[in-house]
């Protein structure tokens, strides 16, 4: 079974390199200023003209404004738009008529319950993404990208309407287990590849997605 990877948090051309030569699907542009991961726009629009294989350029966000996305557009060419935030289904709609570019919406899991969430947004998005919710004592966790995995069991056996990606927490040792679990088709990885908070490791990504492949 083919999985597809995003690596996500991209932030040098060396960590774009082998995300490409590895043959990822997509490569994540951080947006959010708070995180580790974060890129201004030359930084960004540099990184984004080295993709000349099939990889889909996905720009994450959270909460952002009209006016954020258009200036960001306007210097950084985009192939998706991954919304990270408390985005409802309405604004998630909005930005994709708007923009008239694919919407990854991220879905935070703890429990259960979290899955309606997940069912109102397959009206209003292209691509769903379950991500580990952060607990409530931990304060300063960021939207994502925290090392935290949620129980897969809970997206265990369910459909969706839409295609969707795995993450929270994968790296190349958990993958094999995360994906028999899920039952993902598309998984995606930000500190599992990293040497340290915001710093991707080349070989990390490399090994990953040779993981990925072997699956």
């Amino acid at each position: 079974m083919a999985i597809d990877v995003k690596i996500c948090g991209i932030t040098t051309a060396e960590a774009m390199d082998a995300a490409l030569a590895g043959g990822a699907a997509y490569v994540g542009l951080m947006f959010y200023p708070p995180s580790p991961r974060f890129l201004g726009l030359d930084a960004a629009q540099r990184l984004a003209e080295r993709v000349t294989t099939p990889a889909r350029r996905v720009g994450v966000f959270v909460d952002p404004t009209d006016e954020a996305l258009a200036a960001i557009l306007a210097h950084v060419p985009l192939d998706a738009l991954q919304l990270h935030g408390q985005e409802s289904p309405a604004r998630v709609a909005e930005i994709r008529r708007h923009f008239a570019l694919p919407v990854i919406k991220a879905v935070k899991i703890a429990g259960s319950s979290d899955l309606d969430e997940a069912r109102a947004q397959e009206a209003a998005a292209d691509i769903l993404l379950f991500d580990a919710k952060a607990p409530p004592d931990r304060p300063g966790a960021l939207p994502g990208g925290n090392a935290l995995s949620f129980d897969w069991r809970i997206i265990a056996g369910e459909r969706w309407a839409l295609p969707w990606l795995l993450s929270g927490g994968l790296n190349a040792g958990n993958l094999a287990e995360a994906v028999r679990t899920s039952g993902a088709r598309a998984v995606d990885v930000s500190s599992g590849v990293e040497s340290a908070p915001g710093i991707k490791d080349p070989v990390m990504i490399r090994t990953f997605l040779a993981a990925a492949r072997a699956l």
